[in-house]
């Protein structure tokens, strides 16, 4: 009952070998190879989905879900918009490498997950590639992709790439060379120039050994990180962003609705990962965000417990920190719930002071405040609640309470959210909040410091 079948990918050609000679198998393979056929010579076949490959994930037109090329145009305009406004005089290259692939052993590669910053600025999905910029001091610029050359025996083993000659029409840009080309078109194109890279903290090796001997040869003094302008930008999300971090959300917090759900006494804390992985990537999420924290009992005191391996008991509290990545768009999300479905009086309120403490968090949140002016009241409100509950009954006055309600939440309450889980890093807590931003809103009580409540009691 067998079918032997091997079909040509690049002709009409096939070879099937039927054990009972069916003829409308025959037929159905013959049927395949002429669309294939059909398929190739009418679209060009790219490094990454495209709306013919994959209309269940992108829309006409759109490069990457839920943008078309025009957006990543407008994004690098006002990246060249930026640079200039801060520096006027003079002509900028900016340079912005594409990660590069990962592997965990000998040919076994980690998940490939792109550079944030090149996502964000090309929409290209590809390893070992590089945005290149040449910004005149108008404001005018003019793009140039680096990218891998095609090879039929590579792309044979990796799947398809690119190519320089389809990607100025796919990408918006205005010229793709190979990416061997990178080095001499940084000597040619960077004289008299400010040049824009970030060389504390490398995306690529490679790229990054080509920029060093191009400095080191070049002279060149006129060195700046182009991070912090890129940041800027990121943080304030656009409608199609935020209705991509939504969508994250809502698949992460179904999926973690459903871990507790099925959440019984003897389940290790692996398979609740496993419950909120699986929940996540069937409805939609390419993977988790991040290594999630799955802490029953005490290891729930771990801030960042990855460990994921002990058996879950009776009584026990879980805490699950998780997230999903959608499109490049991340969710984080914590959730407590008591693996016997029902808390004790302490769980319980010890359970809706901090639910509390968030619900009155996230009403505050304008832009009147900061993150920093967050965690200043989550402190303040964690304190009083815990002495209004007789959790802390020897404070003296709100300074001892905010102190003490530190102990019990000894991390910041908040972080940007965005493209990556601790989104644009290299902007202050101190700065007040904007429409389009998007933040976490997430007090905790560790119970770490239980001996001081026992004192307290």
């Amino acid at each position: 009952m067998n079918t032997f079948t091997r079909l040509s990918w690049k002709s009409n050609r096939r070879c099937c070998r039927l054990l009972f000679g069916n003829k409308h198998w025959g037929r159905f393979f013959h049927d395949i190879t002429l669309q294939t056929a059909c398929y190739e010579t009418t679209q060009p076949v790219i490094g990454q989905p495209s709306p013919l490959t994959h209309p269940h994930l992108l829309k006409p037109n759109e490069l990457v879900p839920g943008f078309t090329k025009k957006d990543f145009i407008e994004r690098r305009d006002r990246l060249a918009e930026a640079l200039v406004r801060l520096k006027p005089n003079g002509t900028h290259l900016v340079l912005i490498p594409a990660a590069m692939t990962q592997y965990m052993s000998d040919k076994i590669p980690y998940v490939f997950r792109q550079n944030t910053d090149f996502r964000y600025l090309t929409g290209c999905l590809e390893p070992d590639s590089a945005l290149l910029l040449i910004i005149k001091p108008d404001g005018s610029h003019k793009s140039k992709l680096f990218m891998r050359d095609k090879n039929a025996h590579t792309e044979l083993w990796e799947g398809p790439r690119t190519g320089v000659d389809v990607a100025p029409q796919l990408f918006g840009i205005d010229e793709a060379k190979s990416i061997n080309a990178l080095e001499s078109e940084l000597k040619e194109s960077a004289k008299n120039c400010t040049f824009w890279y970030d060389f504390r903290n490398p995306a690529h090796r490679n790229i990054h050994n080509s920029v060093v001997s191009f400095l080191s040869n070049s002279g060149s003094k006129c060195l700046e990180s182009p991070i912090k302008l890129i940041h800027e930008l990121r943080l304030i999300k656009s409608k199609a962003e935020q209705d991509l971090m939504l969508r994250s959300a809502q698949i992460t917090s179904d999926a973690i609705t459903q871990t507790i759900r099925n959440t019984e006494v003897g389940h290790t804390e692996h398979q609740l990962f496993a419950m909120v992985d699986y929940h996540c990537r069937m409805n939609g999420a390419e993977y988790l965000a991040y290594p999630p924290v799955v802490a029953a009992g005490n290891n729930a005191n771990i801030i960042h417990y990855i460990n994921n391996t002990q058996k879950i008991m009776e009584g026990e509290l879980i805490l699950m920190d998780a997230g999903c990545e959608l499109h490049g768009y991340c969710s984080d999300i914590t959730r407590t719930w008591p693996v016997s479905k029902q808390f004790t009086p302490l769980q319980q309120t010890l359970y809706e002071i901090v639910l509390d403490v968030q619900t009155n968090l996230i009403s505050l949140c304008s832009e009147e405040k900061s993150l920093d002016e967050l965690f200043k009241l989550m402190c303040v409100m964690l304190g009083k609640r815990l002495k209004e509950a007789h959790v802390l009954t020897k404070a003296a006055d709100s300074m001892t309470l905010e102190e003490m309600a530190f102990k019990f939440c000894p991390h910041h309450v908040s972080h940007y959210l965005g493209m990556d889980v601790h989104d644009t890093g290299t902007i202050n807590r101190t700065v007040h909040l904007q429409e389009g931003m998007v933040i976490t809103v997430e007090p905790v009580f560790d119970l770490y410091c239980r001996d001081i409540c026992q004192r307290e009691k």
